[in-house]
């Protein structure tokens, strides 16, 4: 195993939406700084951009307001949301769609010229290529140099607590990587493949997440102490059947109502918010009146071609359905089910504890996208907005602050960890990473509110799931690798058994269901107002420790006291 040193003024972790516009603010706006970006891919297609994306779902159209689009992701999220955050990801909406629109991605435009909407807060866009058009924009700053195909592992600290930087291994070479910065933007995402999936063998990775999405950023946080916050607002995607295909263009774009077995539309008897519609699929389902579909037969051969198009433009998989089939929307009524459980700070509020310049609580560390918490409902755009905040919250950082040298003794301690883990076991181990894998996603699935469970739990089950991970904790860690990207694979197992089990703690202390699917809490069906608050955690000696926080209202901002 080689080991080797970089290091630059700001050093970005992961190569998606967030991280990208991160490195293009920090050229456009900070070009005497060296930027390095860390993706475990390529970033012309990784992260949950890779296949494209056929619509801004967040955007502030004519008549509408920033706080307009706060007030409705606070609804949909049953108020345990950061206003601030919400306010300062939606005042930047409009101008880095504008960004976007100069690198290249096409926005579909009436005859006025004007942004064609698909809703009050969504546009029209050909976005099959935007990935590809921000790493191109990435590639052509002269500060920044991407460092692909390695995965970070850890975060460097100095002596006070401050993130100092990252180490990781190769995915592809047998090669160690020290990765000295000033300051560091985490923006790794959010965690897949936490619950047994939908598909299984082969096919698990067809699922909504991205499955290289580990939780990795999650667990490098909370093992250097970063607080956490609101883990237990899973996102279950509500998508086409077989597919995992988006429901949206559907149902946004030719108006599709959910519709049962029987035809009939049922949704005005569970509400609304994005909980409420998985949620209401879920209970047709239970009581015997599915499978529920969108209701598409009968639309027009215009808009089927339409629905086609546009579903090529990120979940391709649909258009051929269709074509294989011959059962195009407009003669079948298109069947839904929902995903597995996420812990993502896009679409949820899940992630590290910031805040409103995007600082986490480790003092040098800024987190941007779907690993930033209190934010929901922040998509594609809010993820650029956010990587542009923390672009420049680290470049101000940087600027005050000298580098950090690592240290001998902690060089030491990292090379004689990969050495340990390279050593051959003196017997053949009894269990593999997917072995154990595999257990761990049976043991969230049937215990901790999976698809099997009808995303439902307990308190006995939770228990049961608690002690079933830890097990599994305990039998990773006897784990060996043959080479780099044997230990990827072991470090990315390790990561998701650590998201897990603060999963776990987060989904026990909150005792109520607040949000229907997402946290259906048998012991507590209904909502409690004492546990309107945040629910946060960080790691203490080991232990996930429970930590409650007043709302942040409007009007007010937090900031850390560090």
């Amino acid at each position: 195993m080689e080991f080797l040193d970089k290091a630059a003024d700001v050093l970005i972790i992961g190569g998606g939406a967030a991280g990208c516009y991160a490195a293009i603010t920090l050229a456009e706006e900070h070009p005497k700084l060296s930027v390095l970006l860390v993706d475990k891919a390529g970033i012309k297609r990784s992260g949950c951009l890779a296949a494209g994306v056929n619509a801004l779902n967040a955007y502030i159209t004519p008549g509408h307001t920033p706080e307009d689009y706060a007030d409705y992701a606070a609804k949909d999220a049953a108020g345990i949301v950061r206003d601030d955050l919400l306010l300062t990801m939606s005042r930047g909406l409009n101008e880095v769609t504008r960004r976007m629109e100069e690198l290249g991605l096409v926005i579909l435009k009436d005859e006025a010229g004007q942004y064609v909407s698909r809703g009050w807060r969504n546009l029209k866009i050909n976005g099959e290529n935007i990935k590809p058009l921000l790493a191109a924009a990435v590639r052509r700053c002269p500060n920044v140099e991407v460092l692909e195909h390695v995965s970070a592992v850890d975060y460097l600290q100095a002596d006070d607590g401050a993130v100092t930087g990252a180490w990781g291994v190769g995915v592809r070479q047998d090669k160690v990587y020290f990765l000295q910065a000033k300051a560091v933007i985490c923006a790794t995402g959010g965690a897949a493949g936490l619950y047994r999936p939908n598909h299984p063998g082969s096919s698990r990775h067809k699922m909504w997440y991205s499955p290289f999405n580990t939780g990795a950023g999650y667990a490098m946080g909370l093992r250097a102490g970063a607080e956490m916050t609101t883990f237990e607002m899973r996102f279950i995607a509500l998508r086409c059947k077989d597919t995992i295909a988006p429901t949206g263009t559907l149902a946004q774009g030719v108006g599709a109502a959910q519709v049962n077995a029987a035809g009939e539309r049922y949704q005005h008897k569970y509400g609304n918010t994005t909980s409420e519609r998985l949620y209401a699929v879920v209970s047709e389902n239970l009581a015997g009146r599915g499978p529920c579909y969108l209701e598409t037969e009968g639309i027009t051969e215009a808009q089927q071609d339409s629905l086609e198009r546009a579903y090529l433009n990120m979940a391709p998989a649909q258009t051929m359905k269709w074509r294989e089939t011959g059962l195009g929307p407009a003669s079948a009524n298109v069947e839904v089910e929902g995903s597995e459980p996420y812990v993502v700070g896009g679409h949820t509020a899940s992630g590290y504890w910031i805040d409103a310049a995007r600082a986490t609580t480790l003092p040098g560390l800024f987190a941007a996208g779907d690993v930033a918490g209190g934010c929901p409902q922040k998509y594609v755009t809010g993820a650029f907005v956010e990587g542009k905040i923390a672009a420049q919250s680290a470049a101000a950082y940087a600027a005050e602050r000298p580098g950090a040298a690592l240290s001998a003794a902690a060089r030491e301690r990292i090379r004689t960890r990969i050495e340990t883990l390279l050593t051959p076991p003196a017997a053949s181990p009894l269990f593999t990473v997917e072995s154990l894998e595999e257990a761990m996603q049976q043991v969230m699935d049937e215990y901790a509110g999976g698809i099997t469970a009808g995303y439902r739990y307990t308190e006995k089950q939770l228990g049961l799931a608690a002690r079933h991970i830890e097990r599994l904790t305990r039998l990773s860690e006897n784990l060996r690798a043959a080479d780099g990207y044997g230990l990827v694979q072991l470090f990315e197992l390790q990561e998701r058994l650590l998201i897990c089990r603060v999963l776990i703690e987060h989904l026990k202390a909150r005792r109520e269901t607040r949000w229907h699917a997402f946290a259906e809490n048998l012991d507590y069906p209904g909502t409690n107002p004492a546990l309107e608050k945040y629910v946060n955690s960080r790691l203490s000696d080991g232990k996930v420790q429970i930590i409650y926080r007043d709302l942040v209202k409007r009007g007010d901002r937090y900031e850390h006291q560090h």
